[in-house]
């Protein structure tokens, strides 16, 4: 899932194991535990991007790490606290949360748009605020042990994975020791009505005292609510499957395999794919379409254009990446591959677009190497594509 929905989730988190105890930086930290298995992507800076897509929801989402990262962080925030040194890290946490946002904000929109002295103005009302708070009166540390810290930062780090293997991207839940990737295909990367209503009750149960009974049971409430949605995309993606296994048998195609995924920020409209020995049948399902039925097309997987060798690293990581349901197209004498389970869309020219390409590039010996992953419609095309993907959730 995308990044907010784990920090509202860790934070809800938070609140459950911890809140009574320490208040509101249960829901800090729990956050903070929301965000770390992402932190993976860092290896980005350090590694190839095929190694990067291999690494990306590995380790750090497994049980294993959820195990080890609650002793070691819960460990370790114990110890801050216990510190005569931990004014300065509560200080300089909470000041660098809105640094990390702004930065992060930059990338999203034109720096230059930025005016940047009312800014300055706002982070020192803010460093002011912070100081008068953590160096003008008598703070005491949280009554916390150890073992509280360990148990926030188990269930912080452990709910982020489960939640993720519930999208198409899949989850490496079992390392160490196996590779396979879980996705149950049931939610988009980015739902808002997942998360609108749980970032409302955190939102609001940070403003009741610690010990008033309201904050756990709005956090409760947070969680029952986007639990029992997901819930929902489960039935609702049986539901779709009947439907896409009913259009297949009646046309009678006689398929290997198929997936269903829902398409980015709804539960309505649905993605659906079918593999046969030629190709792949794939096609949009709208629950407001007149019709029970997915209007299907065709295209060929012409994996043949591809004879890697067994080993080829390239290879096996992008067929394992896309758990095989790829197809190879060629562009200007380039093969690409293109991992078919994030949905095929038109081009205003007839041709097929892909939500995640891999243009290959051979080596002199023989090998295949990543030239550049490419993942949606080109920047230009974006807002178009969003305002068809919305026209064909209303239905046909």
């Amino acid at each position: 899932m995308d990044s907010l929905t784990q920090i509202v989730l860790g934070a809800a988190v938070g609140e459950i194991t911890l809140g009574k105890k320490v208040g509101n930086r249960a829901i800090l930290w729990g956050a903070v535990g929301g965000t770390i298995p992402d932190l993976d992507v860092i290896t980005g800076f350090f590694v190839s991007e095929i190694q990067e897509l291999a690494y990306h929801r590995g380790f750090s989402h497994s049980i294993v790490f959820s195990i080890l990262g609650a002793f070691l962080f819960g460990y370790l925030i114990h110890r801050m606290y216990a510190s005569s040194y931990h004014r300065w890290f509560a200080f300089l946490g909470w000041f660098g949360i809105p640094m990390g946002i702004g930065l992060f904000m930059t990338r999203i929109f034109d720096v230059s748009t930025v005016s940047w002295l009312p800014l300055m103005g706002v982070l020192g009302i803010m460093g002011y605020a912070l100081y008068r708070r953590y160096f003008m009166r008598v703070l005491s540390p949280p009554e916390a042990s150890v073992r509280d810290w360990q148990w926030l930062f188990f269930w912080s780090l452990l709910t982020h994975p489960i939640l993720d293997c519930f999208t198409t991207y899949g989850t490496q839940l079992f390392q160490p020791f196996s590779s396979y990737r879980v996705a149950f295909n049931a939610i988009s990367v980015a739902d808002p009505i997942y998360t609108t209503p749980f970032l409302l009750c955190i939102i609001a149960l940070c403003f009741y005292h610690r010990a008033n009974p309201l904050r756990r049971r709005l956090a409760w409430i947070g969680i029952g609510i986007s639990s029992a949605y997901l819930l929902f995309t489960v039935v609702n993606k049986t539901i779709i499957n009947s439907i896409w296994t009913e259009t297949l048998e009646r046309n009678s195609i006689n398929y290997q395999r198929y997936m269903t995924s829902p398409t980015i920020l709804n539960n309505i409209l649905w993605f659906c794919l079918a593999e046969t020995e030629e190709g792949y049948y794939y096609g949009l399902y709208s629950h407001f379409d007149s019709e029970r039925g997915v209007q299907y097309s065709f295209i060929p997987h012409d994996k043949d254009l591809i004879d890697p060798k067994k080993d080829d690293f390239t290879i096996n990581t992008l067929t394992w990446f896309a758990n095989d349901y790829y197809n190879i197209t060629e562009e200007a004498g380039q093969l690409i591959m293109n991992d078919l389970r994030f949905g095929i869309y038109d081009e205003p020219d007839g041709s097929k677009g892909y939500i995640f390409r891999f243009p290959l590039k051979e080596k002199s010996d023989g090998y295949y190497e990543l030239s550049e992953s490419q993942a949606g419609p080109k920047p230009e095309d974006r807002e178009r594509r969003i305002r068809e993907l919305f026209e064909r959730i209303k239905g046909i």
